[in-house]
């Protein structure tokens, strides 16, 4: 039996670290075009509704190419190797960002949008496949939990800069730290789990994503690892996101800072990641912890749609708590990778978390459709609609997750039959 010192040495591996500090920059790149939306937005020339309509339509560019992204670089993963996906991806987004920084039309800004999403795609799945098949069973969760308590920090760094710098000088740093990055990835030795299965049998089938959909068992273990993250990116890319646009119809006391509120909430994701990976290990469960954080997320969520005339420091509040209800993002990421075997464990892990980040696609298109909507010549409005759309997320989730297996000390050496 391992003990903690032993433990503490396993998790300080140079692919933890650099996993963990690759993530940080992958979150402050992700997040930053929420958190300088409305500055640039109005930089090119929009104002009132406009920065809505427009913001949701290139945060929608995106996520879909989050959605392109994660099957290219998830296959690029299985097949080439997990430190080839991630130096890819990390490349690609870091040039991306900067460009962004550089736009001056909508148009070109929709497109640097989308390439900087097919390049963000890669770091987290690809970082978390990486740590969960260089680590011990004992020490997984541990790691998982670096990686998570680190990373997402970069969206409360990434709030901050937004405060102090330009819009334009926040991408640059972005795409700055990105490129710094890739000189530590020299370091990152390549999984042995990976290098023994490139060795083995030629006929061994490797980053098929389309064979996920030829085998029903398969694909319904894939659709539920999916679904159980619907409520986390309802969170960030709805209520957070969009919470200047709820403060005010909510009546709160006082203004909203959309980078404020990313911060908080990260702040609360960065608690709630720590807090899930310590306590998956404690408990020597993953789906015990998931199932308490999602059922604290409907309650978070509860507060916020009541907080009618609270004072941004209560709605504040409000939104830390919702970041920590949804901080259980790499547990739910390392449960996909854990439910699969070595051959597709990339493409897998790759592809849910960037599935569900596309999801803000069609989650905000109901909630645009929802809010418009009449009962009685009543529109339901922004917050009626975000609280039906708020509360259907959760309970996919929960019945996705009531369908997975434990993998909490599961063996990963092993070749998923496809």
């Amino acid at each position: 039996m391992k003990t903690s010192e032993s433990i503490l040495r396993e998790i300080l591996k140079p692919a933890v670290i650099v996993g963990a500090l690759g993530y940080f920059v992958d979150v402050y790149d992700l997040i930053l075009f929420s958190i300088v939306r409305s500055a640039s937005l109005k930089d090119l020339g929009f104002s009132g509704d406009q920065l809505l309509v427009q913001g949701i339509h290139l945060l929608n560019l995106q996520m879909l190419g989050m959605l392109v992204g994660g099957i290219i670089f998830g296959i690029l993963g299985d097949r080439l190797g997990r430190v080839m996906l991630l130096f890819s991806s990390i490349l690609l987004y870091s040039v991306a960002n900067i460009a962004n920084g550089l736009v001056h039309s909508v148009e070109a800004y929709a497109v640097w949008r989308f390439i900087a999403g097919v390049g963000l795609a890669g770091e987290l799945g690809g970082g978390i496949t990486l740590v969960s098949e260089v680590l011990s069973k004992a020490a997984r969760g541990y790691g998982t939990m670096i990686v998570a308590t680190v990373g997402v920090f970069g969206a409360v760094v990434g709030g901050l800069v937004a405060d102090l710098v330009h819009w334009r000088n926040a991408y640059f740093i972005g795409g700055g730290l990105g490129l710094l990055l890739l000189v530590l990835r020299i370091s990152v030795a390549e999984s042995g789990m990976f290098q023994k299965l490139r060795a083995g049998p030629a006929n061994v089938t490797r980053g098929n994503f389309l064979a996920l959909f030829t085998n029903g068992k398969c694909l319904l273990k894939y659709l539920r690892c999916i679904l159980i993250g619907l409520p986390l990116w309802f969170v960030i890319g709805v209520l957070v996101t969009f919470s200047p646009e709820f403060a005010r119809n909510l009546k709160i006391d006082g203004i909203v800072n959309a980078a404020h509120a990313i911060a908080f909430a990260y702040l609360g994701i960065t608690f709630g990641g720590f807090a899930s990976g310590f306590f998956s290990q404690q408990l020597r469960s993953r789906k015990k912890v998931i199932f308490g954080l999602i059922l604290f997320t409907l309650a978070a969520m509860a507060a916020y749609f009541l907080a009618v005339g609270q004072p941004a420091a209560t709605f504040y509040l409000i939104i830390l708590f919702l970041g920590f209800g949804v901080g259980y993002w790499t547990v739910f990421v390392t449960v996909a990778a854990e439910q699969f075997g070595t051959n597709i464990r990339a493409t897998v892990a790759t592809t849910v978390p960037n599935f569900i980040r596309g999801s803000v696609v069609p989650l905000t298109l109901a909630f645009n459709y929802l809010k418009s909507c009449q009962i009685g010549g009543t529109p339901l409005g922004v917050v009626t609609s975000a609280a039906l759309v708020g509360t259907t997320c959760i309970l996919i989730a929960l019945w996705a997750l009531r369908g997975l297996d434990e993998t909490y000390g599961k063996e990963l050496d092993y070749i998923e039959p496809l």
